[in-house]
């Protein structure tokens, strides 16, 4: 490949035949080439050798060069998938567009950077291109997952062509803060409300939490692959550098931390990118691995709705998990320090309920039991119990489940539990004690959100969630949720979210809506139109 910074360079090419095509993109850096083309051409060399550079004079504009570079926008290249993509976009409501799919829409229209804003100057929903109109159309219909998101922020990756989004919601206590998910979405309806669902959870979550943040969530389309294969470890390495590049470009509205399918060295590629990122390797200045204080959390949880049942501690109590994963090691072995009768553990895994056994037996098998089940197997939400602690999938507390739950408490580190709103009143009318997710699990994102802080051992930033003295700690907020639940006769789901939303709607007390300003800046400066 090579880029040129001309339109002029294009036809000294073509004539000298180094070139069998041509795509034009904008360009971020050249002032002339911003007013009068806003282009730059991405020149696919045939046979012959990439010339180091070409030298054009183009009159009054002077000479304009053309460098040797690695592959960009490799995807690109070829016509013929250039026409096979209009044919499954032609015709189709974006909606209903597969997000890969709907990339190719945007290179079809010439569109590298999109968005969806809700401007609270005038109290509009505005997306960026007037062909993305639907989405604007989308999210004003929608009364369950968009609640004025202050931005919704999708590129195509430069490098590795995939789509990134970043979600931002109300951010008057801080920066959006919230992890990554790289994901395959069957349809872009599903893209964006996952993106604006998780983003508003991670602001609900940063509020009960104490944290001085805003909901935060980058999404990440899966890229096509060949079946049964996964995702190349050199394209991994650029899509997460474009998303590095994404982070930077959005000036600090949105800082980005773990989620599905990252690990700690996707992080550090971002990090390669931008300074806006959290979770990377401890040896970079990260906090490391989340788990072992998300499952002391989850534990806490449990604490706090055993005392306010008052039902004693942990002590002799009985408790089945679902999934024998990090947290899960970590909340068993917090459990067995806390003398409980009887723990059992079900796993899809046969690896991890081995590396579960291996790790606790023989010492406590007369406490502990780990086995196998199928995929999908929800039996151990039955198990007789003091305490069912989801671990593993979202959506597992549903119409078919509920009903046959024998625990008087349900409290677990997996996300989205409820399959729906109406199983939050299901959960009420068994006389289920529910501890919703975003307070049990909420570690992962405390474990990270002030690394720019600096580090102490046994730091008591995070150590005070794990107490009983603080208004925000993870014990007296459960009980704090459970009591007004249990004072408005509503479900607790919706005693959280009450107490949340007026939480969130706190200013920083330093930088009151700073990212709110940096929003605006972004789209009255043409962001969309930067490369």
């Amino acid at each position: 490949m090579a880029i040129c910074r001309s339109h002029h360079l294009y036809k000294y090419l073509r004539n000298a035949k180094y070139t069998s095509q041509l795509l034009i993109r904008p360009l971020k850096d050249d002032t002339f080439i911003q007013r009068n083309y806003r282009a730059i051409a991405t020149c696919v060399f045939q046979d012959k050798p990439i010339p180091k550079q070409i030298n054009c004079n183009v009159g009054k504009q002077g000479s304009f060069r053309c460098f040797s570079v690695s592959s960009i926008h490799d995807s690109e290249a070829s016509e013929e998938v250039k026409g096979k993509s209009s044919s499954k976009t032609k015709g189709k409501s974006l909606l209903e567009l597969q997000p890969n799919d709907f990339v190719d829409f945007l290179k079809e229209k010439g569109i590298h950077r999109c968005y969806i804003v809700y401007d609270k100057r005038d109290g509009q929903v505005k997306v960026s291109h007037p062909e993305l109109e639907e989405f604007a159309e989308f999210v004003k219909a929608d009364h369950i997952d968009y609640d004025q998101h202050e931005g919704v922020f999708m590129q195509v990756g430069r490098r590795s062509g995939c789509l990134l989004g970043a979600f931002v919601w109300r951010t008057n206590r801080g920066q959006a803060c919230g992890g990554i998910r790289l994901w395959d979405y069957p349809r872009m309806d599903k893209y964006l409300r996952d993106g604006l669902r998780l983003g508003q959870g991670m602001g609900v979550k940063s509020a009960l939490a104490g944290l001085w943040a805003g909901g935060g969530k980058g999404v990440v389309q899966q890229p096509r692959s060949a079946p049964g294969q996964g995702i190349d470890p050199d394209l991994r390495t650029r899509m997460f550098y474009d998303y590095g590049d994404l982070l930077s470009s959005l000036n600090g509205c949105y800082v980005a931390a773990e989620d599905v399918g990252l690990n700690v060295s996707d992080l550090d590629n971002v990090h390669m990118f931008t300074r806006y990122t959290t979770c990377i390797s401890e040896d970079k200045g990260g906090s490391g691995n989340p788990s072992v204080a998300t499952g002391k959390g989850v534990i806490c949880a449990m604490e706090g709705a055993l005392d306010f049942l008052e039902m004693g501690t942990l002590a002799g109590k009985s408790v089945a998990i679902q999934g024998a994963g990090n947290v899960s090691t970590v909340i068993v072995e917090g459990l067995l320090k806390k003398k409980v009768a009887s723990i059992y553990v079900t796993d899809c895994h046969m690896n991890r309920v081995e590396d579960m056994k291996h790790k606790f037996h023989p010492k406590h098998s007369k406490v502990l039991t780990v086995e196998k089940v199928p995929l999908d197997d929800t039996s151990v939400l039955a198990y007789p119990c003091d305490i069912v602690s989801p671990c593993a999938l979202g959506n597992v507390l549903n119409k078919y489940t509920i009903p046959t739950i024998n625990a008087r408490i349900v409290c677990g580190a997996a996300n989205n539990q409820l399959g729906s709103p109406a199983d939050n009143q299901l959960m009420k009318d068994r006389d289920i004690t529910y501890i919703v997710d975003y307070l049990a699990n909420r570690m992962g994102i405390v474990n990270c959100a002030n690394e720019n802080y600096g580090r102490l051992p046994d730091d008591p930033a995070i150590g005070r969630h794990f107490g009983r003295e603080w208004e925000n700690s993870i014990f007296v907020m459960t009980k704090r949720i459970l009591q007004k639940a249990a004072d408005d006769n509503i479900t607790a789901v919706e005693a959280a979210n009450s107490i949340a939303d007026k939480l969130s709607r706190e200013l920083h007390p330093i930088w009151p809506n700073r990212s709110q300003q940096i929003i605006h800046a972004l789209i009255d400066n043409e962001w969309h139109l930067q490369h």
